[in-house]
Order: C-alpha cells, then structure tokens, then sequence
C-alpha cells in the first residue's frame, strides 16, 4: 500500500476527466499532483468509457488507502437552432431575424427553433443569445409558432448552435431523458455528488432528488441567472453548489460575474454546504505549460474567498498539460494559504452558528484551536454533517473525520480542510479517545505532546447527535504494538 500523505493545503482540487487523462497512469498522476476528486463530464463519452474511468478511481482508494470522491456532472437540457440550407448564415446588425416551427432549413432571414417552452416563456424587449453569446436578437413580437426578432450584435451563425435565454425562466424540466439516463448509471456506478445543470428554481432540484433516493450528495450548478434570485432557497434545497462561471458569463455581462460568485460563494458558506468554483481557472494550461498571472490571481481570489473546492474543466480533460494544470493550482492553493492574512480574509464571511448543540460546539472547537494551538480537529461522523459544521467555521486546524460508511468519507471530498478516514465504529468514550489519538498519529496530524480536539455524539452511531467535545493530548506512544 503506497503512504500519501494527508493534503497540508485546505482547498480541495477537482478534476475533470477526458480523453487527455483517461488511463489508470495518467489518473493515478493527477492524484499524485494534488487532485482530491474527481468530475466525470456525462456531456461527453459513452457510458463504458466513463465505467473505466471511475474503476480506475477507485483503484486509487485501494492503493492508497484513502477514499476517492467522484463528481457526476449531468449535461441538462440544450436549446440549439436548427440548421441552415448552406451550413451558416451572416446575421447583419439591425435587420429582421424570425425563429420558428418550421423545420425548413434556415437563411439569413429565419432559421428554426425546435423548442415550444421558449415560444411559451418570451414575451417582447427580452433577449435571445446565440452561440455562447456571440449574437444578440431583440425580441419584438412572439406567439407559439413565431419570435420576430431584431439582431442587435450580428455575426456568423452555424448549424446548431446553442440558445440563452437569459431574461425569463423557461419551462424546461432540469433533467432531460439523456440526463435520466446518466443519473441511472452514475447511481448505479455509486458516484458520490450528482451535479444538476440548468437549474432555475428550487423545484428544479426536486426530481433528481427523488430519482437518487437518498444515494449520493446533489450539487446545484449556478450558470443561470434566474438561479441567482432564488439562490438561499436553492442552497438550502441542494447538498452542494457549483459556480459555474462559464454560463453565467453569457447570460450576464462579464463584469458581473466577479460580485456574483463571491456572493454565491459567501452564501453557501453561510448554510454550511460545500461550494465549487468551476470554468476557466487556469484556462491558458490548456495550450501552455503556465498560466497567466491574471489566472493565477482568479484561482487565488476563489482560495481567499474560501471556496470548498476549485475546478479545472478542459485543463485535466481535453489539455495537454494536465499534471502540470493540477500541480500549479495546489501550488497557487498552497502560497495564498501560507499568506499570514488568509484566515483573517476568510472570516470576511460570518457564519454565525444555528441554535442547536452541534453548531455550538462546532464553533466552540474552532475557538480551542485557535487558542491552544491545536494540531486537528478529529470528528467521528455518520451522515458527515457533524464535519460540514466544523468546516463551516473555517477553523486554523485541519479536520480529521473518522466514520465507518464509505459513502461519507467519498462524499467529504470536496469538503474544505477534511481528511476523511473510513474506520471501524466506536462503542465507549475511552475507545473514542484512544482512537482519535492513534488516527491523526498515525496519519501526520499530530506529534507528541499536541492537542487535538474531539467531538462525536452520545449515544455513538446515532446521526446528528453530536454532543461531546473533549480536548486530549497526544502521548506519542498510541501507536505501540498497532503498526
């Protein structure tokens, strides 16, 4: 069994998988350099290529003994023009454009849009942009055949290309047959977060939760700004969220952007659900061996800001430096977590605990560490939620959790500052004690004579009864006669 050390930064990496790191030895790499878990994109790739991948990933739990955490990344529902009689057409500034039901291939005056639930949601002055934004239409007239339009940024338009709308909440269920599908598989193949695209609302978010019945954690991606409006009440509704910055940014103007997801960032730190910052980190490392610095100052502002988790899409993917992409980002991780302003940026964002005796002594373990000095947080959890308290807090300290379900230690993967262990569960106070001494001895999170904190419930076993916190020592002789 090969000994890795537990990640000494807090931010967890996310990677994505594609045909650039598709083998066992380019995976297994990836986890060397830094990469905590890991996106299987389902908008690409047949199911069996995906199967090998994720048996690959799993292979690394075996080798290293430490869980793997896989991210499912559903494509949601694709608005796309028809096509054109001549492949494209030049849409000219300020001239008429029609989208409708006529499947009669298109021109530089009208082109088809197979999609009812836009007819039924536009209503005039409203927006239409195509391909990623690139072309503007103004809506003038709409009924559910025809949307008269006027272009007001022209340009080339091509066969297919994708539709935004940006202004209205369309009715289009979140999950599309080919979406159900791949929910089925990655279920099937015990993937550890689900990441919902095309949410609107919060009853976006309620078939995929019935479809999962309890397995594995739902990640909200933000990418719409209809999502933003209701965004307390999506968080609340989801295990997790996603900024996913790339689609808010043809929604929304650029400038944007920026405020948005440290307010999405912020929110979800507040409700104590993990948060993701995804799109466009260290896109340059698709081509370059380095990134600029503008991306090195965008990947350390989410680290800052306190994310969960930081994502790289084509860089690991499609790229062709993908060690070197996850390298530079746990290299950038670690530098702004050495910055000796860190903690104090990080609790810009206040997070002030529930009214219930686990957020009590959540907050309470942050404050021990903070002054005694001690060298981890040790939490014995079931459901995980004992941990994503402690998380919440931002604590000086790491997190060590301790639980005897595999599926909650995977799912902790994207959880800032959590080493999660999957352990044999315990049945006494002094059993606990002995157990979180010899675990963060055994694994590099504490020395002779440091303090760590423990917290668990009692009765043991019982999810979301955490009512203990005890402060031990560390002997330095735990581990005689247990290696």
């Amino acid at each position: 069994m090969t000994r890795l050390p537990p990640r000494s930064r807090k931010v967890r990496i996310l990677a994505t998988l594609g045909p650039a790191s598709d083998t066992v030895e380019m995976i297994r790499a990836l986890f060397v350099a830094g990469a905590d878990a890991f996106r299987i994109n389902m908008s690409h790739g047949a199911h069996e290529d995906h199967a090998a991948r994720i048996a690959a990933i799993r292979g690394l739990e075996k080798e290293f003994n430490r869980p793997t955490t896989i991210l499912g990344d559903l494509q949601g529902p694709k608005l796309r023009v028809g096509t054109f009689a001549s492949g494209l057409a030049v849409l000219e500034t300020g001239m008429p454009f029609v989208l409708d039901r006529d499947e009669t291939p298109g021109d530089a005056r009208r082109v088809n849009l197979p999609h009812p639930e836009i007819y039924e949601a536009l209503v005039p002055e409203t927006r239409l942009l195509l391909d990623d934004g690139k072309l503007v239409l103004r809506v003038k007239t709409v009924d559910d055949r025809r949307i008269e339009t006027v272009v007001e940024v022209g340009g080339a338009l091509s066969n297919r290309k994708g539709v935004n709308v940006p202004d209205v909440v369309v009715p289009v269920p979140a999950l599309t047959d080919k979406d159900r599908r791949d929910l089925s598989f990655a279920l099937e193949q015990d993937l550890d977060w689900i990441a919902l695209s095309f949410v609107q609302r919060p009853e976006d978010l309620a078939e995929a939760r019935k479809l999962m019945g309890g397995r594995g954690a739902l990640m909200a991606k933000i990418e719409k700004p209809s999502a933003v409006q209701r965004l307390e009440e999506i968080i609340e509704l989801a295990d997790g969220v996603m900024v996913a910055r790339g689609d808010l940014g043809v929604e929304l103007p650029p400038q944007a952007v920026p405020p948005l997801q440290k307010q999405i960032v912020a929110t979800a730190r507040r409700m104590g659900r993990p948060v993701v910052v995804a799109t466009q980190m260290l896109e340059s490392m698709i081509k370059a061996p380095t990134p600029t610095r503008a991306e090195v100052s965008d990947v350390a502002t989410a680290v800052y800001d306190g994310a969960d988790a930081i994502m790289l899409s084509a860089e690991t993917a499609a790229g062709d430096w993908p060690v070197e992409a996850v390298a530079m980002m746990d290299s950038i991780a670690h530098s702004v977590e050495r910055d000796p302003g860190y903690f104090a940026r990080l609790h810009f964002t206040e997070t002030k605990p529930d009214a219930t005796t686990a957020d009590a002594l959540a907050e309470a373990a942050g404050s021990i560490v903070s002054v005694v000095g001690g060298s981890a947080i040790t939490c014995f959890t079931s459901s995980g939620s004992t941990v994503r308290r402690v998380a919440r807090e931002r604590p000086l300290s790491p997190i060590l959790a301790l639980t005897p379900r595999q599926d909650t230690a995977r799912k902790l993967g994207l959880t800032w500052g959590v080493h999660a262990i999957r352990t044999k569960d315990i049945g006494t106070f002094e059993e606990m004690i002995g157990k979180a001494r010899r675990m963060a001895l055994r694994h590099g999170m504490a020395e002779k004579g440091g303090k760590i904190v423990v917290l668990a419930g009692v009765p043991f076993g019982i999810p979301g009864s955490t009512n203990v916190l005890h402060v031990a020592t560390i002997r330095g002789d735990e581990l005689k006669g247990r290696e």
